[in-house]
């Protein structure tokens, strides 16, 4: 599974990782998050995020 970069700050959403503050479980791909999640520390939505390649 691809990790994706958030543009506005710089995050990384791992899916080996999920967002557990976010209520997102390990194992979850980018493309299976819920459509308003958003970066948790900008708050920005997935559309502000690109893939990155390992």
């Amino acid at each position: 599974m691809k990790k994706y970069k958030c543009i506005p700050c710089g995050y990384i959403y791992d899916p080996m990782l999920g967002d557990a503050d976010s209520g997102i479980a390990p194992g979850t791909a980018f493309e299976d998050l819920p459509h308003d999640w958003q970066c948790p520390v900008c708050f920005v939505d997935k559309g502000d995020f690109e893939p990155i390649e390992d």
